[in-house]
């Protein structure tokens, strides 16, 4: 008989952390199947740029969350969620665990909470919105009171923290049951290596010809490039920096992300942090018991 009660298994962390290699290890021990939360890889063609697994690192364990919308698309948390309850339901009807891994915090928090979004979409508000400059938002959010958040310098991001401001999510003060949480935390050389390594595989790997495609493809005017490395890009295809300045320039934007994005997590009191081997083996002890 197939259990559908299987656990919901969580897996957090700031980028280059570790996160996806540990699930797909405990993943393919424990027959378990991966839903990625995170805001860039939700995007169709950007691969490199967002680090987006690939085929052949996934060691044939699916993985779901990935390539949800085009980069002129717009896509949130509120989708997310939605996507994601569905997903976690068919994977446990399958017999299989399902785990959430991912460092974007609030597309995580709208699962594990439950968060009750209760606003649509002011077609006449966004519009003004998106004629707003990025700054012009951040302004418009600290004159109003309204927390920024966790990537303030994503427009979309900023938009919807304004759109909600009067119908904030509603959601549990605990974690929803049979749920499983942990964060990876690596020491500040440790990660920034990581982050270094990363950034000079993509690189080797041709980000840079990737992001002249989605260019010509999107538009450069499309939110989901002007994230971290694609701007950068940007600003060596323009002429405005040098080929070996982007490898520093997107370092210092991914540590910055790292850092808001654990400013996010630290607000969470129900995860459980360990480095890669503690939590390898706490999750281990965890799924073993279940038989």
């Amino acid at each position: 008989m197939i259990n559908k009660n299987k656990p919901l298994v969580v897996i957090v962390g700031p980028t280059a952390s570790g996160k996806t290699s540990l699930a797909i290890d405990l993943a393919k021990e424990f027959g378990g199947e991966i839903i990625c939360a995170d805001s860039r890889s939700v995007y169709k063609d950007m691969n490199i740029g967002t680090a987006k697994v690939a085929n052949a690192e996934m060691n044939g364990i699916p993985h779901w969350g990935l390539d949800l919308a085009s980069p002129g698309d717009y896509f949130n948390a509120f989708d997310f969620k939605n996507y994601a309850i569905n997903k976690i339901a068919e994977i446990r009807s399958r017999g299989n665990i399902p785990f959430l891994v991912g460092g974007t915090g609030l597309y995580v928090d709208a699962i594990i909470f439950d968060y009750q979004f209760s606003k649509g979409v002011d077609v006449d508000e966004r519009t003004t919105l998106e004629k707003m400059t990025i700054t012009e938002l951040q302004d418009y959010c600290r004159k109003n009171n309204i927390e920024l958040p966790e990537n303030n310098k994503n427009k979309r991001h900023l938009i919807r923290s304004i759109e909600t401001k009067d119908h904030p999510a509603a959601k549990k003060d605990k974690p929803i049951n049979n749920t499983i949480i942990v964060g990876l935390t690596t020491s500040k050389d440790e990660l920034l290596t990581r982050i270094e390594f990363r950034v000079e595989q993509m690189l080797k790997d041709g980000v840079v010809e990737e992001a002249i495609l989605l260019g010509k493809k999107y538009g450069w005017s499309s939110e989901a490039l002007k994230s971290d490395i694609y701007r950068v890009i940007k600003l060596y295809i323009d002429g405005v920096i040098k080929f070996d300045e982007i490898k520093t320039k997107t370092t210092i934007l991914d540590w910055r992300l790292s850092k808001r994005q654990m400013t996010w997590l630290r607000r969470n009191k129900f995860i459980k942090w360990f480095n890669i081997k503690q939590a390898k083996t706490y999750i281990y002890s965890q799924l073993a018991k279940l038989g």
